[in-house]
C-alpha cells in the first residue's frame, strides 16, 4: 500500500513547500508529452500549479498540486462516457476546475480523459491507473491516494480500487453509477422499449427497422436534435402542458410512470438510451446484444394490459452480457476504506444504485469498509462543495487514523467547511434508500448481488477475447 505512517505523511507535508519551488520542472516521465506546465482553470488558478500531458496510449490527462500541498493525491475518473473518437484534451482541465475543492484542500489531483470516447470501463481503469503512475514518477510517491470518481466514473473508480488494490488507500464515490452496466442500465432499456410502443417514430415505419436493444442502427445520421424532435413530436416535453394535445399529454404520463424517469432528464435518458446503447453493442459488442426485458411486467400506465402485449422483448446473447458484466460490473472485492455521497434526488443516477452497492459490498463481504452519505441535493453532474470537502475529509481522516465516519459526523463538519465555499450543507444522517429493484424492474435471477463474484472475474480472465477492447 503507497499509505505511510502519519508521522510519515506529516514529514510528507512538511517538506511539500520544498517540493513546490522545483515543481515548475517535474522530474521526467516516461508518458508520451508529459507532463507540461500548463495554465490552471480559473477554480484553482490561484492555490495551484497545473500540468497536462498524454500518456503512451493517448489519453490526455491534468495535474494540480497546491502550493501548500498537504502531501497526499487525489485521482479522479471522470463520467460520461463521452462519445468521440479520440481523447479529448479539455475534458480532464474542465473536471479540474469543476473539483477544484479538492485542490483548494490542499490535495494534489490528477485526471484522465481516457485514450478514447465511447464504452469501457476497464479502459477508463488502466488510464487512471496510467495518470496515477505518471503523477508519481514526476512529483514522487504521496503520502496517501485516494480514487474518486463521479457518475460513470463512480463506476470506473470502484473497480479501479478492485483491480488495484495496493495502489490506493481509499475511495469516494459521488454519485456513482454502482450498479453495473449489466443491471445498472435497465431503466434505459425499459424506457427505450417503452417510448417506442407508444410513439412508434423510433425508427419510424416508413424507416428501417432494427432490433431497439441496438439503441439505433449502427449507419444511422440521427443527431441529438433530431432524437429531441421527435421526442417534443410524441410528448410535447418543451411545451407548457397547456400547449400539449390530450395524446402528447398521455403520452408523456405513460412513459414517466411506467419508466419512473423524471420528467426533467427524460431527454438525457433517452439520448443513452440511444447513442451510448448503439456505442456499446457496435463499437463494443460487435453487433451483439447484451441487454433484455424478458420477464418484465410494465405498469403504471393507462392501459398496461396493452403496453405489456404491444411491446418489444429481446433476450441478451449469453457471451455479450458476460463481456459486458465482465467489463463494468463489480465484485465488491474492496479492502480500503470507501465513503459515498450521493444526492437523494438524483435524477440521472437515482439513489437506489447505492442499495445495489451496499448489496454488492455485502454479499462480497466488505461493507464494514463502506460508510454512505446522502444528501438532499437533486442534481447529478455536481454536488455542494461543502459537501465534497465534509466527505473527503472523512474519508482521509479514516485512512490516517482507523476510526470509521458516520453520516452525522460527515453531517456536523460540513458546517464547518461551509464558512469557507458557503454553498450549503445538506447531509440527512438518516436517510436510507429503497431497494434497487424498488425503482428498476428487475429481471429473472436478478435479486442477487454481486452480479459477478471475485472468483468468476478470475475464472472469466482466462478466457481469450473476454470483455470490451480498449
Amino acid at each position: 500500500m503507497p499509505h505511510r505512517t502519519v508521522l510519515a505523511r506529516a514529514a510528507t507535508a512538511a517538506g511539500s513547500a520544498l517540493l513546490a519551488g522545483a515543481l515548475l520542472a517535474p522530474v521526467p516521465a516516461s508518458s508520451a508529452t508529459g507532463p507540461t506546465s500548463s495554465a490552471c482553470p480559473a477554480g484553482v488558478a490561484d492555490v495551484a500549479d497545473c500540468w497536462t500531458g498524454q500518456d503512451d496510449n493517448g489519453a490526455y490527462y491534468a495535474i494540480a498540486v497546491p502550493h501548500d500541498w498537504n502531501g497526499d493525491l487525489v485521482v479522479h475518473a471522470h463520467g460520461g462516457p463521452d462519445l468521440g473518437d479520440a481523447s479529448d484534451p479539455t475534458r480532464s482541465v474542465e473536471d479540474l476546475d469543476r473539483w477544484a475543492v479538492m485542490a483548494r484542500e490542499g490535495y494534489a489531483w490528477v485526471g484522465s480523459a481516457y485514450r478514447r470516447g465511447g464504452y469501457g470501463t476497464r479502459m477508463a481503469v488502466a488510464d487512471s491507473e496510467s495518470a496515477r503512475q505518471v503523477f508519481e514518477e514526476a512529483f514522487g510517491v504521496p503520502g496517501t491516494t485516494l480514487a474518486h470518481g463521479q457518475s460513470w466514473g463512480g463506476d470506473v473508480a470502484a473497480k479501479l480500487v478492485e483491480v488495484h488494490p495496493t495502489s490506493y488507500d481509499g475511495v469516494l464515490l459521488t454519485n456513482g453509477v454502482l450498479a453495473g452496466a449489466s443491471r445498472g442500465y435497465d431503466y434505459r432499456v425499459d424506457l427505450r422499449v417503452v417510448y417506442q410502443y407508444y410513439c412508434g417514430n423510433h425508427p419510424r415505419p416508413t424507416e428501417p427497422q432494427y432490433p431497439l436493444w441496438m439503441g439505433l442502427r449502427e449507419d444511422s445520421t440521427m443527431t441529438s436534435a433530431g432524437l429531441r424532435s421527435r421526442l417534443q413530436e410524441c410528448t410535447g416535453h418543451q411545451s407548457a402542458p397547456a400547449d400539449r394535445t390530450a395524446l402528447q399529454q398521455r403520452n408523456l404520463d405513460d412513459i414517466l410512470a411506467v419508466t419512473k424517469v423524471p420528467e426533467r432528464t427524460l431527454e438525457s435518458h433517452l439520448r443513452f438510451a440511444t447513442f451510448t446503447f448503439r456505442d456499446i453493442v457496435h463499437n463494443r459488442l460487435e453487433g451483439r446484444n447484451p441487454f433484455s426485458n424478458v420477464g418484465v411486467r410494465y405498469s403504471g400506465s393507462h392501459d398496461d394490459k396493452a403496453l405489456n402485449q404491444g411491446v418489444e422483448r429481446f433476450a441478451a446473447d449469453p457471451s455479450a452480457r458476460r463481456d459486458l458484466t465482465w467489463d463494468s460490473d463489480l465484485t465488491g472485492a474492496v479492502d480500503v476504506p470507501t465513503v459515498t455521497l450521493h444526492a437523494i434526488d438524483d435524477p440521472t443516477a437515482f439513489v437506489e444504485h447505492e442499495s445495489a452497492y451496499r448489496a454488492t459490498r455485502a454479499g462480497a463481504g466488505t461493507d464494514d469498509l463502506l460508510v454512505q452519505v446522502f444528501s438532499r441535493e437533486a442534481e447529478h453532474s455536481s454536488l455542494s462543495d461543502s459537501g465534497y470537502a465534509a466527505v473527503l475529509d472523512a474519508l482521509d481522516t479514516w485512512v490516517d487514523t482507523g476510526v470509521k465516519p458516520t453520516p452525522a459526523g460527515v453531517a456536523s463538519s460540513c458546517t464547518g467547511f461551509d464558512t469557507t465555499y458557503g454553498t450549503g450543507c445538506f447531509v440527512d444522517p438518516a436517510y436510507e434508500p429503497a431497494p434497487y429493484d424498488d425503482r428498476v424492474e428487475a429481471r429473472p435471477g436478478g435479486h442477487r448481488w454481486p452480479t459477478m463474484s471475485a472468483a468468476q472475474e478470475r475464472a472469466w480472465s482466462h478466457q481469450p477475447g473476454i470483455g470490451i477492447e480498449p
